[in-house]
């Protein structure tokens, strides 16, 4: 066995794809001519398991083993023999100056080289571990480089996820409304503490000591002994109100805390998790509470367990009426009536007039009331607070009341029953219990320190917590995660202003779900309280999700409407044209047809074409799949240039009037767009007025688009463009559907009902939009409102005229259609041109490998299977910038939401002229840019 051979023995895989491989097509040459040193290195590598490569030459030609071909992704085992960076083109710039290093001789190495590799058909972001090792010749002349590596992509890809894994954790953590820590080992060293633990435990050095030595105060007081204690055995350990005493302190802090082991993967204690809060004050407020329990219950009666929702309807100034929209079950108990959605003029028409004045009060200032008064209509007394809710315009307030005619009967009667005072606080007493065990909505008191202090009985039968339990935790911890922020937020505002606050969110229930509550929260007088009052919303939720079904279901079959429609407008439309090309082409087949009855045949099919363009373009204006051609323009000079082409279209009996400010109002849009939406609504003005009136088109920059068709409004610089008639005015019921297409309102055959559906899909597309104003008899106001700009980029430049001799340019047709592509060569053929024709995208790039240099300029489809137009042109671009593309599209979603990238466009159909021309402008580009180039 030679020596050569022998190099090649074993290797697995490689090895056997080497023996077999033609090496003298290579520039390494016939094996039995390779160097020793190359041979050497070749035996090493194929009988490694660690990957690694030979880059050989001045080519630098590749050779790997096993263990690298995975770092080739799809490119092995093609990569075998050829040179380095034709294997790895995307990755000269990085690694292309390193191996230039090598082969001067210095050796590199490099811990982590971050890559963007395509090895696999898309970019992914890769890792390596590598040195580079130079290889002298005989002469001493660096002739290789050996390279062992190791791919490290997914250790740094998961240690970067860990870390953010991490970072979120401490984010959480650090939200949290308690005290937390995490320690470590079985010494407990701190390795995160939040914010609240250095408030509640002061400044300290935690990160990486122990408890003993950050808190040695703590030595007698049992804390060391439970850490301990939770390690060893696993067990959690919870504890409320502990006295903790910290040095420097006179006396003895209390804490609620939780001391959670916490596991590794293998269920091994690897850690604790503390956390709590500190409730000192609560403890020491204690005997506080107990002596304010009969005060907190005569503040709780205030409360009005009453509620309401009333839409106030106003005379000018003056309340009349009011309708309820919502209210408790309690309201029927306090009022012995079940009015929801009733106004109050139907069901209590005697009511006195003080209730309107003041409710009206609250509604139109906001400032909230609160007062007793009676109710004659309904025979009781009632303490009542009302505020203003929701947005000022629509006049809405919210009622709080108590039936307090018992407690007027018991005022009444303790002027001549003084003696039975006592017997009768205690009825009293009795009732206002009664309605705090039977209320069904959830009553509570609780503090600003994020503890209640009592709860009703709805609370356990709404959420299925004991009062224990909600007792004991803080309310923010029953609180949906995505609500607690918010809430405690209104909370600390409220208590800030002093004034009732109305808010929803979600409560955890016992079974694990969560309740959606809608919350009506009054602060107390001493400052450090507040009643809360909530309702369980589930049942309206269920009701408003099914509603929102039920009217998502109705849009729907109005979309599948409008789809029959469109599909039988065009199908109309386009029979119609047919009729007249198909008749043209049956006479233009009869023998001895005379030469002026063939020319008269010729122009109905090319003029039917042409109508046929026209109105696939309109509906792609109003789908806003148009290809549009935008650039900065004056508007007002455009109306001004455009409106003698109105006068003509609209008859010497309708009058033109224009405003065109004398300030340019430049637009970013499609000039011959925005002149068919002109052109169209006036037009559709002529038709409005027979004939006869006047049209007046305004001009003027505007700051804001106002609210249309349920859109909010938009601020920002735009232009309105106002075309006003004095005709008969469009009828309310169809305004809405004006700008659907093939809705017209005149005769058959006198419109396709297509130019306001034009106009309103041009606007859209052009990030602008259209709003219509009519009144019967009087006229109508269309507005179209496009995105302003400061000032015109650069002048429109004028069309070459057509290129009647290509002189034997070179084009490169790419196009999938077989009838087109042979109508294209064939034309460009009659032109003068010398063509190539292709099919598909990847054909064509195969023909530019082969020479490119033998093209003048590609003609390309956009529309094609696999690679499109847009992005053959890219590549085009990038393989070779100096040859112009000229691209051809009758309809693309992605040059109508992206342009043309800067390629010329040609609009399919097209006809012999538009080709030449444009073919003659990107020949005239090219030629400049060789010139240039020269």
């Amino acid at each position: 066995m030679t020596t050569e051979t022998s190099a090649f023995v074993g290797g697995g895989i490689m090895g056997a794809l080497m023996r077999g491989y033609d090496w003298p097509g290579t520039s390494l040459g016939p094996r039995e001519r390779w160097p020793q040193s190359l041979l050497t290195l070749v035996r090493v590598m194929l009988n490694s398991r660690q990957p690694m490569f030979i880059a050989w030459g001045a080519d630098r030609t590749l050779v790997y083993n096993d263990s690298y071909a995975p770092m080739l992704g799809e490119r092995h085992p093609a990569a075998l023999g050829r040179p380095f960076f034709e294997t790895w083109p995307e990755v000269r710039g990085e690694v292309g100056s390193m191996m230039d290093r090598v082969f001067a001789g210095d050796p590199v190495h490099m811990d982590d080289l971050q890559l963007t590799l395509h090895r696999n058909g898309y970019p992914e972001e890769t890792h390596f571990a590598f040195s580079y090792t130079p290889v002298p010749g005989d002469d001493g002349t660096i002739v290789g480089l050996f390279c062992a590596c190791t791919e490290t992509t997914r250790q740094v890809l998961a240690e970067r996820q860990g870390a953010s894994e991490r970072q979120r954790q401490q984010a959480l953590l650090q939200q949290m409304p308690g005290f937390v820590a995490v320690l470590r080992g079985p010494s407990h060293v701190f390795e995160y503490v939040n914010d609240a633990y250095v408030a509640f435990a002061g400044r300290r050095d935690y990160i990486g000591r122990n408890v003993r030595a950050a808190f040695p105060e703590l030595a007698d007081q049992g804390f060391y002994e439970l850490l301990d204690q939770v390690y060893s055995s696993g067990e959690p350990f919870a504890a409320r109100a502990l006295p903790i005493r910290f040095a420097g302190e006179d006396g003895d802090r209390f804490l609620d805390f939780l001391y959670q082991p916490v596991r590794d993967q293998a269920g091994v204690v690897t850690g604790i998790f503390v956390g709590g809060y500190e409730v000192s004050d609560q403890i020491r407020s204690q005997a506080a509470l107990a002596e304010s329990e009969s005060r907190y219950r005569t503040l709780f009666e205030t409360i009005d367990v009453g509620f309401c929702i009333i839409e106030m309807t106003f005379d000018a100034d003056r309340a009349v009426d009011y309708r309820i929209l919502e209210a408790n079950p309690a309201f029927e108990r306090q009022t012995g009536a079940d009015v929801v959605g009733r106004w109050v003029s139907e069901f209590a028409p005697d009511l006195e007039r003080h209730w309107f004045d003041t409710y009206g009060r609250v509604a139109r200032t906001g400032e909230p009331a609160h007062f007793e008064n009676k109710a004659d209509v309904f025979g009781r007394w009632f303490d009542v607070r009302a505020l203003r809710v929701g947005d000022p315009a629509a006049h809405r307030v919210a009622v709080f009341f108590s039936d307090i005619s018992e407690r007027k009967r018991m005022e009444d009667a303790l002027q001549v029953l003084n003696a039975t005072l006592e017997q009768q606080v205690l009825e009293r007493t009795a009732e206002r219990d009664r309605l705090w065990t039977l209320s069904e909505d959830m009553l509570a008191r609780a503090g600003y320190d994020g503890m209640m202090s009592a709860v009703s009985p709805a609370w356990t039968r709404v959420l299925g917590w004991s009062e224990a339990e909600l007792l004991s935790r803080p309310y923010g911890t029953f609180m949906h995660p995505d609500d607690m922020e918010p809430t405690l937020a209104g909370l600390a505002r409220m208590g800030e202003t002093r004034r009732p606050a109305r808010f929803e969110n979600r409560i955890a229930a016992k079974d694990g779900g969560w309740r959606p509550i809608e919350w009506m929260v009054v602060p107390e007088a001493d400052g450090a309280n507040f009643i809360a009052v909530g309702r369980d919303l589930t049942i309206v939720k269920a009701r408003e999700a099914e509603l929102a079904s039920a009217q998502e279901a109705l849009r729907q079959a109005q979309k599948m409407e409008a789809v029959g429609q469109l599909t039988g407008g065009v199908a109309h439309d386009f029979n119609n044209l047919l009729t007249v090309i198909k008749s043209s082409t049956d006479l233009l087949m009869r023998p001895g047809l005379p030469e002026e009855r063939r020319r008269r045949y010729v122009g109905a099919i090319a003029d039917t074409v042409a109508r046929a363009a026209k109105l696939t373009g309109q509906l792609l204006a109003f789908a806003r799949r148009q290809a549009l051609k935008p650039e900065a323009f004056d508007a007002g000079r455009s109306v001004a240039t455009i409106s003698d082409m109105v006068g003509t279209l609209t008859g010497s009996r309708i009058r033109i009037v224009t405003h065109i400010p004398d300030e340019p109002c430049f637009i970013n849009a499609d000039p011959s767009q925005f002149d068919t939406a002109l052109v169209n609504m006036a037009v559709n003005a002529r038709d409005a007025m027979d004939g006869e009136g006047a049209l007046t088109i305004t001009v003027h920059p505007v700051s804001t688009i106002p609210p249309i068709r349920s859109h909010p409004a938009v601020f920002g610089d735009f232009v309105a463009v106002c075309i006003e008639d004095t005709g008969v005015g469009i009828a309310p019921e169809r305004i809405e559907h004006i700008f659907e297409p093939f809705f017209t309102t005149k005769g058959v055959g006198q419109g396709t009902g297509l130019g306001l559906s034009q106009v309103f899909g041009f606007a859209k597309q052009s990030g602008g939009e259209i709003r219509v104003q009519s009144t019967l008899g009087q006229g109508t106001m269309f507005v179209l409102y496009l995105p302003r700009v400061q000032a015109a980029a650069h002048l429109p430049q004028a069309e070459p005229e057509p290129l009647v001799d290509g002189h034997g340019t070179c084009v490169l047709v790419v196009e999938d259609n077989v009838d087109v592509g042979t109508f294209a060569t064939q034309t460009l053929a009659e032109l003068g041109y010398v063509t190539v024709w292709t099919a598909n995208a990847e054909a064509a790039l195969a023909e530019l490998a082969k020479d490119a240099e033998r093209f003048d300029v590609v003609f390309t489809d956009v529309v094609m299977p696999g690679m499109n137009g847009i992005d053959l042109a890219h590549e085009i671009r990038r393989r070779h910038h100096d040859l112009p593309v000229l691209l051809a599209s009758g309809y693309s979603h992605v040059l109508a939401q992206n342009g043309t990238y800067g390629f010329e466009l040609l609009h399919k159909p097209y006809s012999v002229e538009e080709l030449s021309r444009l073919l003659r402008k990107v020949a005239t580009w090219q030629r400049r840019t060789r010139i240039l180039g020269t």
